[in-house]
């Protein structure tokens, strides 16, 4: 529990050098990524280290306490609600399904953090620190911002939690690995600094990522384009400029959720592929052990991989080592 209050304070601290509202509403909330995650894996018993990190980040904000209680409420409230709502529909933390990314998409972050979006924003404005004409304003802000946290920090740290340094990998292959990251913060710049709108050419990398890397990939490169797009819209350059609050909410957040949409969604469907050929691979060493037991003269060659993979047939129908196929 000490652990996710220090996170969740600093984390905090760290977004709320991008506010755009009032000191304290900002575009990018990465506390509700760290709050969903600690549910998820810890259980909801976690629930006071997340009301009090969000107490201790708002008390120094607000000069009422009775604000500050209730803002850390909703901050609680919409995690848990979230967390209620992914188990519910059976949400594995591996993040390998196409499901699972879709419930985190639409009920951990769409979802669940409009609890806390609607009870932040209407605590401002009923205690005066916002007009009743700001609130839709400061609530698209407060609601986009706490989504962004749970769909570019959780998967983050999910894939986190599941990865083991890899062993044995070529240099190559860690090569590949900088120049995707560098290739995403290099064009990422580039498109957040000219005026002309360039931040499509984010996407093809995070194509590359999820492809070669899955999540663990595509996840840092994630993090990597939002925390630059965020900074641009928050001092208004690039595609951001000359544009009002709600404008720029608007640009920087279709741009978030494109790049976290296209990294989990096709993560996913990656990694499904990959199980659903190690499930036939696993079957095909089963059959082949079993007809070796029933003709142990006999020799069986069954493909593996994926299909593109599989060596093709030769025409007087042995295979590659000219044993007829069985």
């Amino acid at each position: 529990m000490a652990v996710v209050v220090a996170a969740y304070y600093v984390c905090a601290r760290i977004g709320l050098r991008q506010e755009l509202v009032r000191g304290q509403v900002t575009p990018f909330w990465p506390p509700t990524g760290i709050a969903l995650v600690a549910l998820m894996v810890w259980g909801l018993r976690m629930w006071p280290a997340i009301a009090l990190g969000a107490f201790l980040v708002n008390v120094a904000l607000g000069p009422w306490i009775v604000p500050v209680l209730l803002i850390a409420a909703g901050n609680t409230i919409g995690p848990v609600c979230a967390c209620l709502l992914l188990r519910r529909v059976g949400f594995r933390t591996e993040l390998d399904r196409l499901q699972d990314a879709l419930a985190l998409v639409f009920l951990g972050a769409l979802g669940g953090m409009v609890i806390s979006a609607t009870i932040g924003a209407g605590v401002l404005v009923a205690f005066g620190a916002l007009s009743s004409g700001a609130f839709w304003p400061t609530w698209s802000v407060w609601w986009t911002g706490d989504a962004m946290g749970v769909l570019v920090i959780a998967p983050l740290l999910l894939v986190a939690r599941h990865a083991r340094w890899p062993r044995g990998v070529p240099v190559l292959r860690w090569a590949e690995a900088v120049a995707l990251l560098g290739g995403t913060a290099a064009v990422t710049v580039v498109a957040t600094r000219t005026s002309v709108n360039l931040l499509f050419l984010v996407v093809p990398f995070l194509i590359w990522a999820a492809f070669r890397f899955q999540l663990a990939g595509a996840a840092p490169c994630v993090l990597i384009s939002s925390a630059i797009a965020i900074y641009a819209g928050t001092v208004g350059s690039g595609p951001f400029a000359g544009h009002d609050l709600l404008s720029k909410m608007v640009i920087l957040q279709i741009f978030n959720g494109t790049v976290s949409l296209t990294a989990l969604l096709l993560s996913a469907i990656v990694a499904e592929r990959n199980n659903t050929f190690r499930e036939i691979e696993q079957v095909c060493e089963r059959l082949r052990e079993a007809l070796s037991r029933l003709a142990p003269d006999e020799r069986f060659d069954l493909p593996y991989g994926p299909p593109e993979q599989w060596p093709p047939p030769r025409p007087d129908g042995r295979d590659q080592r000219g044993q007829r196929r069985r």
